[in-house]
């Protein structure tokens, strides 16, 4: 369905904004994180009644796939560049094309199959101009979001109606983990408040929440290659809040993403046009 295509599609235009605010923000990786989770939580409690739910052992897989996902991408964009963060992090369509058969036996498309590699040369476009030995650290504390990114994906896309708990308790752990580690961080400003409270609200529930309706109608591999929108818009919402520019690889790469994803949306619903007009014509 379309709507739930661009219901990916919110999602990944809200998370994109993350880098611009992280990098804002005077507050360490633990702070943040656990700020936004503790707001997003009590937003997705209040918001959302299919939220309120007893904790079964499946929901709680997910939220713990969940928790690992906001709380290491976090850090991580905080060791190292913004860019870094988002496009390692995305290599979770990768991961997902490899579980959806295992876990949801959803067979990926031949358009699908072909969509990852097209993928995968323009995330390593970004590569060629960010990746350096002293962002090690943030680097591969963002593959590790990445293979929870996935299991994320994964785990909604099979607890459908249920996911909504799930953000809520992996909300709700993420904070009980990160924000004890925080406590000796930087005193907050106004302004690290205000960004906490839009990251929380905004860029994290109301994105997740989008995500988890959209994923109802739309196969695990095409949602998580629809919301490679977000690697485009990250480094240009970071660029115009904080300065870090993107180099003219990353650029390409993004024109590339950004041409597979509008494929990928579309692709879909002219085919589904011409099959009915096809089965008209037969008629």
């Amino acid at each position: 369905m379309l709507t739930s295509r661009l219901l990916i599609l919110a999602a990944a235009v809200l998370w994109s904004t993350a880098g611009a605010a992280i990098k804002t923000s005077g507050l360490d990786g633990w702070q943040l994180s656990g700020g936004r989770s503790l707001v997003a939580g009590l937003f997705l409690l209040a918001a959302v009644r299919e939220a309120r739910r007893r904790p079964t052992l499946r929901i709680l897989l997910v939220s713990v796939a969940y928790a690992f996902t906001v709380v290491l991408f976090v850090v991580a964009t905080k060791l190292t560049t913004a860019a870094n963060a988002i496009f390692i992090q995305d290599a979770a369509p990768l991961f997902v094309l490899l579980l959806s058969p295992l876990l949801l036996r959803e067979i990926p498309t031949r358009g699908e199959l072909l969509a990852v590699p097209v993928y995968a040369l323009g995330l390593g476009m970004f590569f060629l101009d960010e990746l350096s030995g002293g962002q090690v650290a943030g680097n591969l504390i963002a593959v590790g979001s990445g293979v929870a990114f996935a299991f994320s994906i994964v785990g909604l896309r099979l607890l459908r109606d249920e996911g909504p708990a799930a953000l809520v308790y992996g909300n709700v752990l993420a904070a009980l983990v990160a924000l004890p580690v925080g406590l000796g961080g930087p005193a907050p400003t106004a302004l690290d408040l205000a960004l906490v409270l839009y990251l929380g609200i905004f860029q994290l529930g109301l994105a997740y929440l989008c995500f988890s309706r959209g994923l109802l109608h739309t196969p695990a591999v095409e949602a998580s290659l629809l919301m490679l929108l977000e690697p485009v818009l990250n480094p240009i919402w970071t660029f115009l809040a904080a300065g870090e520019r993107p180099g003219p690889w990353a650029i390409a790469g993004g024109a590339v993403v950004l041409a597979a994803t509008a494929w990928r949306t579309v692709a879909p619903v002219i085919a589904a046009r011409a099959a009915a007009w096809g089965s008209r014509g037969s008629g």
